[in-house]
């Protein structure tokens, strides 16, 4: 029957190919709305979803371990990245890719260039390859039921890789940081470094988060903000611009000169005679939009600005003062953590899960395994970033 899918897949690929040549108000992530789940999962750990830890570089349980070289033996595992334009896509599929490999697999690592029609066609050619685990970081969560019900049709495990695959019924697992926790991290430096509970203010703050399509942005601005609600409710935190809700600092595809763009029309409107003393940005494509503007348009007390993926030009604006800190998620150990899923889905055993309850996608609550985020400042980004390895001191000259 498989075979006869497959062989159905294939037709279907080969024409799409064909036709293609040539984590606030009315945004805050579904809550479990209660769809039972029919995969077998059992939870290993409870996340705290609730709790700031700025100060430990433990990113989860995730077990770092050399692979067996043989566990994958015969398995072709394909990995779906959305663009190489950022910096840190190209490290999670590196990552992947690697592990994967030295776990034994056959790899198919495919980049989309941010197009979703090529990700969609890149992903229905893996299916028609004979991939046995799709691994998907999705351009837009949204996009690829398409290629979601072809692979459930093949009996094709997909695990959604950072980005929760949305409205469909054929995603089995998402690995994934703590998304919430991410937002709170940033809210907390931010509330740590204006000393919000005993400063007088009030303090001016504006906010950029990242694209609406992407399930993950609501959790990250949603974290932030119920940190600083209260401040802001009481008029210690004053967002000048009025602009508050999601709807309103969200950026398409988490874009630096859409972001640049924004942020320039709010420093000529608001703020020519005042200074900004917060910029919370949900990434860092984001903040470096904003700083560009800053740069070219503002005279004022330069900010706190906030941002998320430790990349290289923005850590070495956070050396130079530009950025005051970037929330480190350890890729190294959330592609470790997918490629020991890989292996038990394989294999047939329990899959390693931490939260069963959060992440709904509209029509099934995906089991998920969450990694913990840490922040880089200028004070730790050599024990963070580069005695761990992740960067050399080369790279951030």
């Amino acid at each position: 029957m498989k075979m006869k899918r497959l062989a159905k897949t294939l037709l279907g690929a080969t024409l799409a190919v064909s036709m293609l040549a040539g984590c606030t108000s009315g945004t805050t992530p579904a809550a479990d709305s209660g769809t039972t789940d029919t995969a077998t999962t059992t939870t290993t750990t409870t996340t705290d979803t609730g709790s700031t830890d700025t100060g430990s570089t433990d990113t989860g349980s995730t077990d770092t371990s050399t692979p067996d070289p043989n566990v994958g033996e015969g398995k072709k595992v394909g990995v779906s990245m959305p663009t190489k334009d950022l910096q840190r896509w190209n490290q999670d599929g590196a990552n992947m890719e690697k592990e994967l490999k030295a776990a034994g697999y056959d790899v198919d690592l495919q980049y989309a260039a941010n197009d979703v029609q090529q990700q969609l066609s890149q992903i229905e050619n893996m299916i028609a390859g004979g991939c046995d685990v799709l691994v998907i970081a999705a351009i837009e969560g949204s996009s690829l039921g398409e290629a979601l019900d072809m692979a459930k049709e093949n009996e094709i495990p997909v695990i959604a890789y950072d980005r929760l695959l949305m409205n469909s019924d054929a995603v089995s697992y998402y690995a994934t940081f703590d998304n919430y926790k991410v937002g709170t991290v940033q809210g907390t430096y931010v509330k740590e470094q204006l000393d919000l509970d005993n400063a007088a203010g009030p303090f001016n703050i504006e906010f950029t988060a990242g694209d609406p399509g992407d399930n993950n942005a609501g959790y990250f601005f949603n974290g932030a903000y119920d940190v600083l609600k209260e401040y802001i409710e009481s008029g210690k935190l004053v967002v000048v611009s009025g602009q508050k809700t999601f709807e309103e600092v969200a950026t398409p595809t988490w874009a630096t000169d859409k972001a640049q763009s924004r942020a320039e029309n709010i420093i000529g409107s608001f703020y020519a005679n005042t200074d900004i003393d917060v910029w919370l940005c949900s990434n860092d494509s984001t903040a470096l939009g904003v700083e560009n503007a800053l740069a070219n348009n503002y005279t004022g007390k330069y900010p706190i600005i906030t941002g998320q993926d430790c990349d290289i030009e923005n850590t070495k604006n956070m050396i130079a003062g530009k950025q005051s800190m970037s929330v480190f998620k350890d890729t190294r150990t959330l592609a470790s953590q997918v490629v020991k899923m890989t292996g038990q889905i394989l294999s047939g055993t329990t899959v390693d899960v931490n939260d069963t309850s959060t992440y709904n996608n509209g029509v099934i609550t995906v089991p998920s395994f969450l990694c913990e985020p840490v922040f880089a400042d200028a004070n730790n980004y050599k024990e963070i970033l580069i005695d761990s390895g992740y960067y050399t001191e080369d790279q951030l000259k």
